[in-house]
């Protein structure tokens, strides 16, 4: 099976990519790193007292993750998707079986992280380049729709999370031997798709 990780800050445009990649070749899917947040009490606690809680290791199940990278990987089926709802703190699990899967993307801001722990040494990696201000304004919008933040919260927090992003390890922190490939806007997608899959 074809393994594609997908990193970049919040706002990147590492979803839309992914989605770009599922419209030309719909026999893949994707894991979104952001479905895999701790749950209960501890994490909603953390949430509330550790800056930017979010973007830091700490909220992350890689466990739960890994389990389910591993069951898609190995038998190449998915019988469910998830998903983590922030103002909550839980995941839903939705069943949504696909069968014969050629492609499995990993997207998010903990790809890299996660890339890092697999024994797996084959895989494409890309890494989104996109200005600061261009992602502000994406996760701006997305936190007042969605996550129910004003403004003034929202920008706080997408710069801290800009931050922590490139703290926690450097864009070019990939295996060797793997297949990396810089995003940028001016990108072409027929390009990356020959790439991926010639």
């Amino acid at each position: 099976m074809k393994l594609i990780f997908i990193s970049g800050p919040s706002g990147s445009g590492k979803t839309t990519l992914s989605n770009q990649i599922l419209k030309k070749n719909k026999q893949g899917i994707v894991l979104s790193t952001d479905n895999y947040y701790k749950t209960g009490l501890k994490s909603k606690l953390l949430s509330k007292f550790v800056e930017g809680y979010f973007d830091r290791s700490i909220s992350f199940n890689n466990k739960l993750l890994k389990k389910d990278f591993d069951f898609i990987y190995k038998n190449r089926i998915s019988i469910r998707d998830r998903y983590y709802d922030f103002e909550k703190k839980t995941i839903q699990i939705f069943l949504n079986e696909k069968k014969n899967i050629s492609f499995l993307i990993v997207e998010g801001i903990f790809a890299r992280e996660f890339s890092s722990t697999l024994n797996i040494q084959d895989y494409y990696f890309l890494e989104i380049k996109t200005k600061k201000n261009e992602c502000m304004k994406r996760v701006v919008k997305r936190d007042i729709k969605d996550r129910g933040k004003d403004k003034k919260q929202a920008e706080s927090d997408f710069l801290k999370s800009w931050d922590i992003y490139y703290e926690k390890g450097k864009p070019n922190s990939t295996k060797n031997n793997t297949n990396r490939f810089i995003i940028e806007k001016s990108s072409d997608l027929d390009k990356i798709m020959k790439k991926l899959f010639n």
